[in-house]
């Protein structure tokens, strides 16, 4: 009887981790769907295809060589890890199917290169990015992630981030920016005497469904860190992760909406769907332990904060298409400083060794790998191919040919 109910156990965490793997792999069209939204007409096709092959590259490179960097064979509270074997059979004693954590594990890879490519869409090569994506999906990731999920020095020193405001959203932000430095903006978004020119988005009906769906993996990304389901405190502790998370993104597109309300008199759709993102990034560093109240309370100052921020990053001349940098990364920033406030076993200035060690490292890791791909084959499209469009360039296709035709006449 005894042996039925552990299997039982096994069997139903096992199936918890997959499922939650599949909602967390659904958030990659909603990355696709937002980004394709919130860009011109003429860049679609190609943000479409970097965000399909993003995909398929970091799911390639973590099951060769990033899950062996983060995971096996490492020393416990360790700096560098080491080159394991590749994944094998579960462990007599684990509580779940090794696979299935693997497959959890790799979709979260994929999200953190998500965010870098709405950051530099509309003017990069597409070739420079996928060589760019072998490198932080293969290496950057998962020497970072070994420090705290994989049992490193974070790990050790008690740096909390239950599902990856830093590790995953914090990175990919991190990530993001030195590629934007490098990068530049562009053509036509800011003016000679310190100007701003927006530059709208093509279609926010599918941005607004790539909102939704980001939402509804999320519960997926956060609910399945918990890591089991098969008892009765695991299952009320998913139950409070989930209406935290859903209490969090509600809150945080409430506020973008005040504040934008407040700011500008008008109710901006991209600040409320960032808004709701941002909720969400800020409650994915402790979404267990907060109260619901206090997690709409963290989703309000994470829907605020990215207005702001925003705002802050375009007066700066950093141009981020999509608001990636301000979500992830700011956000991201602000919820790993929160944890204290819920989780008496954080402190606060562990939190901050913990963030300025991981953002830190993937900003300088990623500067300098952009820098050498720059060196190499360079990184920004020309001039005639910006203005004509990626979708021709790089791709020959239009994702809206009707347009064309009706523009060309």
């Amino acid at each position: 009887m005894e042996n039925t109910v552990i299997e039982l156990q096994f069997s139903l965490n096992t199936f918890y981790f997959l499922v939650s793997g599949i909602l967390v792999m659904w958030m990659a069209a909603g990355f696709a769907m937002l980004e394709a939204g919130l860009v011109r007409s003429k860049n679609t096709t190609e943000i479409l295809t970097k965000n399909v092959a993003l995909y398929a590259i970091a799911c390639t490179m973590f099951l060769l060589v990033g899950y062996n960097i983060m995971y096996v064979d490492n020393v416990e509270g360790g700096v560098v890890p080491n080159f394991g074997a590749l994944i094998g059979s579960a462990a007599a004693d684990a509580d779940h199917a090794l696979e299935s954590d693997f497959f959890f594990q790799v979709v979260f890879v994929a999200t953190a290169m998500s965010i870098v490519s709405g950051a530099v869409a509309e003017r990069m090569k597409l070739w420079a990015f996928l060589l760019f994506t072998v490198v932080l999906t293969g290496l950057i990731y998962p020497i970072e992630g070994y420090w705290t999920w994989g049992a490193g020095f974070l790990s050790e020193m008690g740096f909390v981030d239950f599902a990856g405001s830093a590790i995953v959203h914090g990175a990919g932000a991190a990530a993001a920016l030195a590629g934007v430095l490098l990068l530049g903006a562009r053509k036509g978004k800011y003016g000679k005497n310190g100007e701003i020119y927006p530059i709208p988005g093509s279609n926010l009906p599918l941005a607004t469904l790539g909102t939704f769906i980001l939402w509804m993996g999320w519960f997926g990304f956060n609910g399945g860190s918990q890591l089991f389901l098969a008892d009765k405190s695991n299952a009320i502790a998913v139950s409070q992760i989930m209406v935290n998370t859903n209490a969090a993104a509600a809150a945080g597109a409430i506020a973008a909406l005040v504040v934008c309300k407040l700011m500008w008199k008008k109710a901006d759709l991209t600040m409320i769907l960032n808004g709701a993102l941002a909720g969400l990034v800020t409650i994915t560093a402790e979404p267990a332990s907060p109260t619901p109240v206090l997690a709409c309370i963290l989703g309000m100052l994470g829907g605020s904060l990215v207005v702001f921020s925003i705002v802050a990053l375009d007066k700066l001349r950093i141009d981020d298409p999509v608001g990636a940098i301000s979500v992830h990364g700011v956000c991201g920033a602000l919820g790993i400083m929160m944890v204290p406030f819920s989780n008496s076993d954080a402190s606060f200035m562990t939190q901050a060794i913990g963030l300025v060690t991981i953002l830190g490292f993937v900003f300088i890791a990623s500067y300098i790998v952009w820098g050498i791909i720059k060196t190499l084959m360079g990184i920004r499209v020309g001039e005639e191919e910006e203005l004509s469009g990626m979708d021709q360039h790089d791709c020959g296709i239009d994702a809206y040919p009707e347009f064309v035709t009706i523009r060309n006449k």
